[in-house]
């Protein structure tokens, strides 16, 4: 009896873990995919044209000389509006902090739009 328990209560787990959606990598990659970033990488923006996407609902980001639009994440972000701080600037110096692990750095991949102009 107590092995149908078990085994009824690990089949309900099972069933909510597949079927709950998830918040993570393959959430944000069909966001970005619905945003029509299709070309990775082809463009290549002005910092003054990163400058004007500074808000919450418009949220772009510099990290090493590559730009990501973020707006899709800003109300997931863990940190709260902690990553409007630098919306439409460089946020190198906050993305590589310590309160961040390992895994933001494949999760901003997804949200790659382009290069910073030199």
């Amino acid at each position: 009896m107590a092995i149908a328990v078990i085994a009824l209560v690990l089949g309900v787990l099972l069933g909510a873990f597949l079927l709950i959606p998830r918040h993570g990598k393959s959430a944000h990659m069909n966001k970005v995919q619905s945003n029509g970033n299709n070309s990775k990488g082809s463009k290549s923006y002005s910092k003054a044209e990163v400058a004007l996407h500074n808000k919450r609902t418009d949220c772009w980001i510099i990290i090493k000389d590559k730009v990501y639009d973020v707006t899709s994440y800003v109300e997931e972000h863990p940190g709260g509006d902690a990553i409007l701080a630098h919306a439409g600037d460089d946020s190198t110096e906050g993305f590589y902090g310590p309160q961040h692990a390992t895994r933001v750095f494949d999760m901003i991949d997804d949200f790659y739009i382009g290069d910073l102009q030199k």
